[in-house]
């Protein structure tokens, strides 16, 4: 596709992490910095996202919206970054990129907003006690080089984003293993690229006031 991807986003927001992901690609890509409040809610961006949230996409005519989903189609959309294992080698890809956007940040938001599951209502949710899906994090990310085997994909990208994040605001425990992992999947200069760009976006919004 040679159409450009504009990201709509916000420096304080998931937007970062796609942005990691355009910056990775290494092509051309534009940036609509939404504010949080009205604008974000107004009819203009309403009609790309209906929840009025960023980050979302648009390339060419698709739009697309929810973190995971942008990564998943700009991997397909751009496959010579290399960013998605082969089709017959994506299990653990797709595994792993959605047990973190699904459970693991339900069990997060959970935590985070103080709700505890009663017991008799443990079987209807989708996730487990953050000790033990933190475990499952630490093994998936240690059994390979890469979550999703030997090579860098899209699924650290989400992953270690998720895990710089939650470790730093304190919502899951420090670990040894999570410090690495981070340390190793953000050592990259499309990551410090993206970086830049957003902590330079997020100075001038609070200069602002």
């Amino acid at each position: 596709m040679a159409e450009q991807v504009t990201l709509y986003t916000n420096p304080m927001s998931r937007g970062r992490i796609v942005r990691w992901m355009l910056e990775e690609i290494g092509q051309p890509y534009k940036t609509e910095w939404l504010a949080y409040g009205p604008q974000m809610k107004s009819a203009d961006f309403t009609a790309i996202n209906p929840l009025g949230k960023v980050p979302a996409i648009r390339h060419g005519a698709t739009v697309v919206t929810e973190t995971p989903a942008i990564l998943a189609y700009l991997a397909d959309a751009f496959p010579q970054a290399g960013l998605a294992p082969a089709p017959a080698d994506r299990g653990n890809y797709y595994r792993w990129l959605f047990f973190t956007s699904g459970p693991v940040e339900s069990a997060v938001i959970s935590q985070a907003c103080g709700f505890t599951v009663p017991d008799d209502r443990r079987p209807m949710v989708g996730f487990v006690d953050m000790q033990r899906m933190m475990d499952i994090i630490a093994s998936a990310i240690t059994a390979n080089p890469y979550v999703a085997g030997d090579a860098f994909s899209a699924a650290d990208i989400y992953i270690a984003s998720h895990l710089s994040f939650s470790t730093r605001v304190g919502s899951v425990g420090s670990r040894p293993v999570f410090a690495d992992y981070i340390a190793r999947m953000t050592d990259r200069d499309a990551f410090r690229r993206a970086s830049a760009i957003d902590d330079e976006a997020r100075a001038a919004q609070a200069s602002k006031g």
